[in-house]
């Protein structure tokens, strides 16, 4: 079975799901540290699947608008396949935190490794969007990989102080 290439619509909302999970995910992570293992790896999920729902949500009330209609049933499942970045977010993370619980290493370091390995898949998909362009990666892709790693971080850290 061959699929034709995503069009630059669906991978648009594949690439804003990947880093709006991310951003979230990272929020979520960063004031985990004086927590159970158990909280922190439910607040992972919850926050994987609640932000899963609810860019599923806003991208098909995004698409509606824009096509002026109602969505058919196909095109309501797949905003829930362009979605699933965002729950792809958590998976490590989660992960992460599961393994602090298992005891391979301890709650801050479980934390701290699943915020770098968010930051790292933030600034990565800078590479993605070149390939996805048929680009070739360069030292511009390098540099938009460090912005869109301090940005994402700058993000979460408002989204902080004016949340907690």
């Amino acid at each position: 079975m061959t699929r034709e290439p995503l069009s630059a619509e669906d991978y648009a909302s594949r690439v804003s799901a990947y880093v709006y999970g991310n951003v979230l995910i990272l929020a979520a992570l960063v004031p985990l540290n004086n927590t159970s293992v158990a909280h922190a790896g439910l607040t992972i999920i919850a926050t994987g699947l609640s932000t899963f729902v609810a860019h599923a949500f806003a991208e098909s009330v995004g698409r509606s608008t824009r096509s002026g209609r109602a969505l058919t049933n196909m095109e309501r499942i797949a905003e829930l396949r362009d979605s699933v970045p965002v729950l792809t977010s958590a998976v490590i993370p989660a992960a992460l935190v599961g393994a602090g619980g298992l005891g391979l290493f301890d709650l801050g370091t479980a934390l701290l490794l699943a915020e770098v390995w968010v930051v790292t898949r933030i600034a990565g998909i800078a590479y993605i969007i070149t390939r996805l362009r048929g680009e070739r990666p360069n030292r511009g892709t390098l540099a938009a990989s460090v912005g869109l790693a301090l940005v994402a971080v700058t993000v979460v850290a408002v989204k902080l102080l004016l949340t907690h």
